[in-house]
């Protein structure tokens, strides 16, 4: 049986994706989903999707937004 550093490494070389499938199922294991929350979240990303969609909104990119939270927090 593989520990959970072996688990780690294998899982590095796995595409992002799974790797994320991967972190929600463990993470399930430790927090129950509640069906409601997890609707009211669906929506809301529907919502904001259709946002940028239809130009409503204009998205910032990852980088931006991480470099604006580093500065504000002088981290």
């Amino acid at each position: 049986m593989l520990g959970a550093r072996e688990i780690v490494k294998e899982a590095e070389s796995l595409p992002v994706e799974e790797r994320a499938f991967i972190i929600d199922l463990l993470l399930r294991t430790l927090n129950s989903p509640e069906q409601e929350v997890d609707q009211k979240w669906i929506k809301l990303a529907k919502q904001r999707l259709n946002e940028i969609r239809s130009g409503q909104i204009t998205a910032i990119p990852g980088d931006e937004v991480f470099a604006e939270i580093r500065e504000r927090f002088d981290w």
